[in-house]
């Protein structure tokens, strides 16, 4: 007997937790990050996300020096090397948060037992799990007793807490898909603020991780259906619509979203920064 094609098995989606959160946060901005081609020209450089990929950067290269050297006047240099005043309101302000970015980073490596080498640093983990292929790239993944951890570090105003952790997205797919890729047990999450000094940790079970990937494939398959009929001719304002709200103020696509820059002023480019204190 020949099969139909309804029996043929589905491609697997694949996602990243920065496709699904732009998904689910505007439908017009994901179609123009992801499908609009031309991509549609985006806004200037934010400074909270200059800073915030200075210390990640600045991290992922302490890592990589010997243990020897892993000091915090190395890690005050190593902000310094990879230090960008992008976004900033100018070279005073830009300063002053480069300061305060190399004391995050030096307290945070005094601090913390940085003796053990990370299984991965910016590791790119990819498997399928359901009807989607989870995938992404995590800032930092320990071994500690024959078990993975998945840790993001976190740079934003305010101190993160357990249901933080418990109910990040992003994290919980890494886990599903660092087991595959690095074929470990993998349960624990952290957060690692670096402004407070603080961890904010979750313990998955079994059945945390199926929550989290069951509304993963609900928010692909919309997707995937919604690019689907798109290249059949579907209306792009009807499959795509804009989601408005406080956060068109600092939309990378603002000025290609008529709708969005209707909802309120724009954002200067330093306004999300934590306040200096």
């Amino acid at each position: 007997m020949q099969l139909g094609f309804d029996a043929m098995p589905r491609r697997l989606i694949k996602v990243t937790p920065s496709r699904l959160s732009t998904w689910v946060d505007c439908p017009r901005r994901f179609r123009m990050a992801y499908l609009d081609r031309p991509t549609p020209p985006r806004g200037g450089a934010w400074a909270h996300s200059t800073l915030g990929a200075v210390v990640h950067n600045a991290l992922r290269a302490f890592f990589d020096l010997p243990v020897a050297k892993r000091t915090p006047e190395a890690a005050v240099a190593l902000v310094g090397q990879h230090w960008s005043d992008e976004g900033f309101a100018g070279p005073t302000q830009a300063a002053e948060y480069r300061t305060r970015a190399a004391g995050w980073v030096a307290d945070y490596v005094a601090e913390n037992d940085v003796s053990m080498d990370p299984v991965g640093l910016e590791r790119w983990v990819s498997a399928p799990v359901g009807t989607i292929v989870a995938e992404g790239r995590v800032d930092r993944i320990d071994e500690r007793d024959g078990e993975v951890v998945i840790i993001d570090y976190k740079t934003g105003r305010s101190a993160l807490t357990t249901d933080d952790a418990r109910s990040s997205q992003a994290l919980a797919l890494y886990v599903l898909a660092a087991r595959r890729t690095l074929r470990r047990p993998c349960t624990r999450v952290e957060l690692h603020h670096l402004p407070t000094g603080t961890v904010a940790a979750w313990e998955h079970t079994e059945e945390s991780l199926t929550r989290h990937r069951t509304r993963a494939e609900e928010a692909a398959e919309e997707f995937h259906l919604a690019t689907d009929t798109l290249n059949a001719g579907g209306d792009p304002d009807v499959l795509f619509p804009a989601q408005v709200g406080r956060q068109c103020s600092w939309c990378d696509f603002r000025r290609s979203c008529q709708e969005g820059q209707a909802a309120g002023p724009a954002m200067e480019s330093w306004a999300m920064l934590a306040p200096l204190g």
